[in-house]
């Protein structure tokens, strides 16, 4: 007997409320982007999961990439079938026997409220079956094989495994992003919570030649093709930094070149954000781990920007981002030994306690708006697409 459907559960989107429906419209999309290669399968959405019915496709191929997909909780392999009881009987006796172990458990839920069997009485039925039928023993606390059964309006649904999901939100509910992408170990770790969240990225990067190799850029894009996997396509924002960089050495003091840097920085990120419609800029940066990350110096430097600026792995310590690092395999890219911009530059002795004032003296010095406006007006654009990808 063959599992014909995948059951895909919400989890944290059930709880949207009146918005609901359009976060499970925003999900079907893209449960069918992901699934593009599979071009006989149908995408079935209902107000409590949304089901793919499989059409003798391979399931465990389907299920692999649906957990990559933000917004769903969990899967399960399910038969979708008639809900006479004891049709169920035979159902769920087959589908047991193909399982392995020596303990089981049935959990039956009757969504269709006119069943006219209760959720209990379904239990006692399917399991009294089971036990005159095979040698398996009733284990309610950690059974070898749970065997779940959904009544609902459209028929039942028995199977006997779950999978987990990514979780959060579906991608693009939220809106979109401008994030600050170095090519390090934590920036492509917040690009892939912010997504996980149901955000659309678009990233900006600060590019210093002849101080910066051009495998850095081959860095990104590679990064970036590993994100693909979460977003299928993403804009990267190259912004030539060097003579802005240069003209930070020359005009202030190198304790404080690295603060101002970020400051000008972030003034590009917030313009090329507002030219782009975005709501918020993100960063990869966590709490004391470099100078410019202590709360001094991100309050003197967040205050060239009135957007929100976002930090997903502010409170993560490093050995839990480069975990996360592994499991999305971005790690091995991150360590190729091609510095940015902040690496190359960074001072010996960095201010960690920056001064508003001492800051703006050293601004004064010179027109960096005019830099500014030089740098976005020769961004290079490049997009990164799934497709050019092999995963």
């Amino acid at each position: 007997m063959k599992y014909d459907h995948i059951m895909v559960r919400f989890g944290e989107l059930s709880t949207k409320g009146k918005n609901k429906k359009e976060f499970i419209k925003v999900l079907a999309k893209n449960i069918r982007g992901a699934l593009s290669e599979f071009k006989d399968i149908e995408i079935i959405s209902r107000f409590d999961h949304i089901y793919v019915k499989l059409n003798e496709n391979n399931p465990f191929r389907i299920i692999e990439i649906l957990q990559d997909v933000s917004g769903i909780q969990g899967l399960s392999l399910v038969l979708k079938t008639d809900e006479d009881i004891e049709n169920l009987k035979k159902v769920c006796l087959e589908l047991v026997k193909q399982e392995t172990g020596n303990t089981f458990k049935v959990h039956a839920k009757r969504a269709n409220k006119n069943y006219p069997i209760i959720s209990d009485q379904i239990n006692r039925e399917i399991a009294k079956v089971i036990l005159q039928n095979t040698d398996l023993k009733v284990d309610v606390h950690n059974p070898d094989i749970l065997v779940s059964i959904e009544v609902r309006d459209e028929g039942a649904y028995v199977f006997t495994h779950t999978y987990k999901g990514a979780g959060g939100y579906p991608l693009g509910v939220g809106g979109k992003i401008m994030h600050m992408l170095s090519g390090g170990i934590d920036s492509p770790i917040a690009a892939y919570l912010l997504m996980k969240r149901g955000l659309k990225i678009e990233c900006i990067h600060f590019a210093s030649p002849p101080y910066t190799n051009v495998g850095v850029i081959e860095k990104l894009k590679d990064l970036l093709g590993k994100l693909n996997k979460y977003q299928p396509e993403i804009r990267l924002n190259i912004i030539p930094f060097t003579k802005l960089q240069e003209e930070i050495y020359k005009q202030s003091d190198e304790s404080y070149a690295i603060t101002i840097m970020r400051r000008m920085m972030f003034r590009l990120a917030d313009r090329l954000a507002k030219r782009r419609r975005f709501l918020a800029i993100s960063t990869g940066e966590s709490v004391g781990q470099v100078a410019s990350q202590t709360l001094d110096s991100m309050n003197v430097i967040n205050a060239v920007t009135n957007i929100p600026v976002l930090r997903p792995v502010v409170c993560y310590d490093k050995t839990e981002i480069i975990d996360l690092a592994r499991k999305i395999d971005t790690f091995d890219i991150s360590i190729r030994p091609f510095e940015d911009c902040c690496t190359i530059f960074a001072p010996k002795n960095p201010k960690t306690k920056p001064s508003m004032d001492e800051v703006l003296k050293f601004e004064a010095k010179w027109d960096y708006e005019s830099m500014i406006n030089e740098a976005l007006d020769n961004v290079e654009v490049i997009y990164v697409k799934k497709e050019e990808n092999l995963f």
